[in-house]
């Protein structure tokens, strides 16, 4: 257990390390920050608009509760309004994660490259195309982005258990969400280290997911974050650059 909790802790640290990569190279900092302040305003819309019309939705989808006693109406309607949020927000986040790293891809190759010059260990370029990479990209966001669309819909059913799925929704979106993400932001250092599948990035990161999500969960908070997310994605690439660089360097986990 013990083991379990430095290594989480060990991973809330790589968001920071990440960040100090980045100070020190303030214009690849800025270059980092375009693809997330497009996608922020795209995803902030949705976001807006789901927050605007959230009452409608929940009234909608619920009308078995429409004779029910207003003590139970209100707390399964408000369950399912967290949970129809949490879920919401989970999928908003890795989704823009997918799509902020397809715009930015030479920006967060580059980041990937540095970390790894200015921590020695420089891997062999991975020699596969361009358009090859784009397209493998592409899918393999599109399969994160469907698990993503999973979860959401295993986080509504949740948000429908009273008084239990209003608290555990969150918190599972939050772990659930975060898992996936670290998937994505994997990508570029795996890529570097000829590890190209979404099979390889999972099985480095069933080493050590102490360490995976005490990375990520912190990460995606702060992307949930709408303008926040725009100053914490380049660290948080950085950051998983750095993850990559240990998970590879750890023969076995320590939460097996």
């Amino acid at each position: 257990m013990f083991a379990a909790l430095g290594s989480a802790l060990g991973g809330a640290t790589l968001l920071f390390r990440g960040a100090g990569v980045l100070v020190r190279r303030p214009r690849l900092f800025l270059l980092g920050a375009v693809p997330p302040l497009i996608t922020t305003a795209l995803f902030l819309a949705a976001l807006v608009t789901l927050l605007v019309t959230l009452d409608s939705l929940v009234v909608a989808v619920t009308p078995f509760a429409d004779n029910w006693g207003e003590t139970w109406q209100l707390v399964t309607r408000i369950a399912l309004a967290v949970a129809m949020v949490g879920g919401a927000v989970l999928l908003l986040v890795v989704a823009f994660t997918a799509v902020t790293l397809a715009l930015g891809s030479p920006i967060y190759d580059r980041i990937a490259e540095e970390v790894d010059a200015e921590h020695g260990d420089v891997p062999e370029a991975n020699h596969e195309g361009r358009l090859r990479s784009v397209v493998r990209g592409v899918r393999q966001s599109l399969a994160t982005v469907l698990v993503s669309l999973l979860i959401t819909v295993a986080v509504l059913l949740i948000g429908f258990v009273p008084l239990v799925g209003t608290a555990a929704a969150p918190v599972l979106s939050a772990l659930l969400g975060g898992w996936v993400l670290a998937v994505e932001l994997l990508g570029p250092a795996c890529d570097r280290r000829g590890r190209l599948q979404l099979a390889d990035r999972i099985g480095l990161m069933r080493r050590d997911r102490a360490r995976v999500l005490g990375f990520a969960v912190p990460a995606f908070a702060l992307l949930a974050v709408p303008f926040l997310a725009i100053v914490v994605f380049p660290a948080a690439a950085a950051g998983g650059s750095l993850l990559a660089r240990d998970l590879v360097a750890t023969p076995g986990g320590s939460s097996s």
